[in-house]
């Protein structure tokens, strides 16, 4: 039995998803004529409060068209030091959009109006133009970590007086509203921007969505053909798309649950040094001196469990619809003998 805690992205579609896809209605998406994709961008926007949406393959592209549609080569964006745009899209900010990227260091990845305020240049030739702030929720380098609503509320407020536009990296935001009081709609109507993500813990094998209004939408579309990203008879993937949103967001919970036994777990082993706090489905943790993330990684690797190295010293354990509770007994039972 392979437990494989290196990410909520290795699902595999379920039976009902399998069959959701095999019997989906298709077109050619690129001539705007899939029947399941319009399907999808519609259910999705709707559910954001969004005017409209794009399907994409991936969360990477939908954030880096996000970025080209509301920057200008030469212009600068705010983020934390633990983005995701930053740190995991392969140089994409400045790579397809000509932009940098100015770094702030926020509270577990999450900033704050004072974090912009303070990183906002001045008007003078000699400066990059500040035009978009980015926010990551839930913070995937901080360890699941998510934003509350008043914090978004006072963020994009501040954003419209200084006429910067506001994109969310949402890849793991149904993680985040199955832990707060908040809903999908309240996050799309604090954002310019959404990118939301089907194959992080809702069990899809592909595919992300842009939401945001309809003449940016019809820009992004523009740019997923530039970057490659138009596909063909795409419905068989929004199909599993439509079928998580149906029925894997309910379940993100036992995620969190199951999380949040390991992080307790990790916190009483003799080798653990420390534990971020486990807000969602994310556990990330040191190790002491006994243990490199490779040895440890090693071994790990008898039992036949995956892990991701996230640091020399540092650990992350991701759990998803596919890690049972068997699984998680297994992985307490090896941890603890360790």
């Amino acid at each position: 039995m392979t437990i494989d805690l290196r990410s909520d992205t290795v699902t595999k579609p379920s039976r009902g998803m399998l069959e959701a896809m095999m019997s989906a209605p298709v077109g050619d998406d690129v001539f705007n004529e899939d029947p399941t994709v319009l399907a999808l961008e519609e259910k999705t926007a709707r559910l954001f409060d969004k005017e409209a949406a794009l399907f994409g393959p991936s969360g990477t592209m939908t954030n880096q068209i996000a970025i080209k549609c509301h920057t200008q080569p030469g212009d600068e964006l705010i983020c934390d030091v633990n983005s995701h745009i930053y740190n995991y899209e392969g140089g994409g900010i400045s790579f397809n959009s000509g932009v940098q990227a100015k770094l702030v260091t926020g509270d577990r990845g999450r900033i704050t109006t004072r974090h912009i305020e303070d990183s906002i240049n001045a008007d003078y030739d000699w400066l990059t133009k500040t035009t978009l702030v980015s926010l990551e929720n839930t913070v995937n380098r901080a360890g699941g970590s998510c934003y509350d609503l008043a914090t978004m509320k006072n963020i994009k407020q501040f954003c419209k007086e200084k006429q910067l536009a506001l994109h969310l990296d949402g890849a793991r935001v149904f993680n985040a509203i199955a832990e707060n009081s908040y809903s999908a709609a309240d996050i799309g109507n604090q954002f310019d921007s959404v990118s939301i993500c089907l194959s992080k813990g809702l069990g899809a094998p592909v595919g992300s969505l842009l939401l945001g209004t309809k003449d940016l939408i019809k820009k992004a579309r523009r740019l997923r053909k530039v970057f490659g990203g138009g596909m063909r008879q795409a419905g068989f993937l929004a199909a599993a798309g439509i079928y998580a949103l149906d029925y894997n967001l309910e379940r993100l919970k036992d995620d969190h649950v199951k999380a949040k036994v390991l992080g307790n777990e990790l916190s009483k082993l003799p080798y653990v040094e420390s534990v971020m706090p486990v807000d969602t489905n994310i556990v990330i943790f040191n190790l002491t001196d006994k243990y490199t993330a490779v040895s440890f990684e090693a071994a790990l690797q008898p039992y036949d469990i995956k892990l991701a190295a996230f640091g020399k010293q540092t650990i992350r354990f991701v759990t998803h619809l596919d890690f049972t509770d068997e699984m998680l007994a297994k992985v307490v039972e090896v941890l603890r003998k360790l």
